[in-house]
């Protein structure tokens, strides 16, 4: 088989070494991959580094090798163009359609999937000029990823760190995977959609707290599927330390069920779609205990008293942000599943409830999952056992079409 023609892109910004790892991943998992660097990055990383990694002759301008035609033919060959580190000045060129050197000309020339992945200082990032910029390469198709938190050059720190390379790798080998649906494949392009993960934990005292074991594989799963069809990502993660931040997510880390509540209210103001993957804790202890409850000699421990938490989904199913915002919920059942889900989804009154069986070496920290969604208008959609992420296809394709 060919091997996928991908083109990097490579602007002049400071996180340019990083594509240096991007593409060793995209080499190394079969593609084939032209480097296109701006005059600029070059200053950074050099020709020759890029040339020996890739096994592929560098170019930054149009007068060289002029008889390949260069600046149309290599968008036109392309599978996917991914830019990264993409810098203001190159998104501000590529919305405006200004073609100045070999890389802003492939980008006009390219009927592929085009990825950004921008890096810059936060000011910059959210200059209303860059916005308008990212919004209008967005609603022409191009996913955008939102860049990370974090160190960015010298001391300063804020939003527009360059995602982690294999974050990166992740979103273009999906949107490569999707790119045989063609202007399909970018189904979400415009949506903002909203997905929560992991499982709430209740502080019962300093050291203590009453939780689950969800790890939140499933709802960054979503989240991850959701950046690669073109949506906007807001993630609301509850404890899942130790998966790393989905490239083109805004992750809103939170603890408790109060918290989650809080940030996904706040995140569902404005969008299409809420999918609520989180496992929230249904009580929580009554009184908290400022200091460790210790373990005393020949006697039993005192009751622990639980209250409710807040029911989030069923909050936001009966009260809707806005018109024809859809719903989707898990259902985490052991026992009599489709039973228990049917009467779930009404109680709740969410568009879409996602139900599988769970125990302790189910669901719950694995790679794979299982489920049936169920519609409000009655539908069944059986999930095979599969990885997360088709799964996450699946929940995806059910939600684009109620949204659309």
């Amino acid at each position: 088989m060919d091997k996928p023609e991908v083109v990097l892109g490579v602007s002049g910004g400071i996180a340019a070494y990083k594509a240096c790892e991007l593409l060793r991943r995209l080499t190394e998992s079969g593609h084939d991959v032209r480097v296109v660097p701006t005059g600029s990055a070059l200053h950074f990383v050099g020709e020759a580094t890029w040339s020996a990694l890739s096994g592929n002759p560098v170019s930054t301008e149009v007068w060289e090798s002029v008889h390949e035609v260069p600046h149309v033919r290599i968008g036109q060959a392309a599978d996917l163009v991914v830019v990264a580190p993409a810098t203001a000045d190159l998104l501000a060129k590529a919305a405006h359609g200004l073609a100045d050197d070999l890389l802003t000309n492939t980008l006009l020339t390219a009927r592929c999937p085009v990825i950004f992945a921008p890096a810059m200082h936060t000011e910059m990032w959210e200059h209303p000029a860059t916005q308008e910029n990212v919004a209008t390469l967005r609603r022409r198709g191009a996913v955008v990823i939102e860049p990370a938190v974090g160190r960015l050059t010298g001391v300063d720190t804020g939003k527009g760190r360059l995602p982690e390379p294999a974050e990166i790798f992740d979103v273009c080998r999906r949107v490569l995977t999707r790119g045989a649906a063609g202007a399909e494949g970018q189904d979400m392009a415009g949506l903002h959609v909203v997905v929560s993960a992991g499982g709430t934990r209740e502080p019962l005292d300093p050291v203590r707290f009453l939780g689950n074991r969800s790890s939140g594989k499933q709802g960054y799963a979503l989240a991850r599927t959701a950046v690669a069809r073109g949506a906007r990502v807001t993630l609301v993660a509850a404890n899942t330390t130790g998966l790393p931040d989905p490239a083109g997510v805004d992750v809103v880390p939170v603890g408790t069920a109060v918290q989650l509540r809080e940030a996904v209210l706040k995140a569902a103001a404005d969008a299409d779609a809420v999918v609520m993957a989180a496992a929230v804790a249904d009580f929580r202890p009554a009184h908290y205990a400022e200091g460790k409850i210790k373990k005393k000699d020949g006697a039993d421990p005192e009751p622990v008293a639980l209250v409710r938490n807040p029911d989030v989904l069923a909050e936001i199913s009966a009260d809707r942000a806005r018109s024809g915002q859809v719903i989707v919920g898990f259902a985490a059942e052991t026992d009599d599943v489709l039973v228990n889900g049917r009467a779930k989804l009404e109680r709740k009154g969410c568009d879409l409830l996602v139900v599988n069986e769970v125990g302790e070496r189910k669901t719950f920290g694995s790679d794979a999952n299982e489920a049936v969604v169920l519609g409000a208008d009655g539908s069944e959609t059986p999930v095979p056992l599969g990885p997360k992420e088709a799964l996450a296809e699946i929940v995806w394709d059910l939600v684009s079409r109620r949204v659309r």
